[in-house]
């Protein structure tokens, strides 16, 4: 894999609370610079990505409700459609992890399904903050996405200190959605090493702030 090819399949992200809005332009800056695929900010600066990727062929994608996942379900549709009005190609979704948690398992997929018909045709990912979660829960979960209209799983908000990515959970993910599924591995992921690794454990997507020293130690 070259640098080309491993800058398209990350999602480069801007997602902390104090981010400014200079620093949105910056990073939409770095994610011009080195061809990344992908640029995840917050709802409220989607509109700001969006104009300032305009020429390049980044697509902007925004989470939604972020960290946690408790916002009623119509709340969550209803950002995604306002995040698709705003320029966003792709949303990222919190899965509801108390509602998982309590066994109610089709008040999940019934969320997953409300956001993915709230925005047809635009790819929604859902992140099942895989920390929180028992591996019989990332099946189910894992099962409940697939089956709801998603396009990914993705493992973590990166918000949990002891959350992030991992080998072990990047093969769960994939055994159990299958080949032709998005996995997003999510959190923590900062060197070339890391990178590299997940791809190979069955992601095909990496979401990463460090997307400048990954893409700098791989030759172009």
């Amino acid at each position: 894999m070259n640098r080309v090819e491993l800058a398209r399949q990350l999602d480069h992200s801007t997602l902390r609370p104090d981010a400014a809005e200079k620093t949105i332009l910056a990073q939409a800056e770095i994610v011009r610079q080195w061809g990344i695929g992908f640029f995840c900010v917050q709802p409220s600066y989607v509109a700001l990505a969006a104009a300032a990727l305009r020429a390049s062929a980044a697509r902007v994608v925004s989470v939604i409700g972020f960290p946690h996942g408790c916002d009623r379900s119509a709340v969550k549709a209803h950002a995604a459609e306002l995040a698709v009005r705003d320029g966003a190609a792709e949303v990222d979704m919190v899965m509801n992890i108390g509602r998982l948690k309590s066994g109610r398992s089709q008040a999940v997929a019934d969320e997953i399904a409300q956001v993915v018909r709230a925005i047809p045709g635009i790819p929604v990912k859902v992140i099942l903050e895989t920390c929180f979660l028992t591996d019989n829960d990332k099946i189910v979960a894992c099962r409940l996405v697939r089956d709801s209209g998603a396009a990914f799983v993705k493992t973590s908000t990166g918000v949990k200190p002891a959350g992030g990515a991992t080998i072990a959970d990047i093969r769960l993910l994939r055994a159990t959605v299958g080949p032709d599924f998005g996995v997003k591995a999510s959190g923590g992921i900062r060197t070339l090493a890391d990178a590299l690794a997940l791809l190979e454990a069955g992601a095909n997507r990496l979401g990463t702030s460090a997307s400048p020293a990954i893409l700098a130690a791989l030759p172009s």
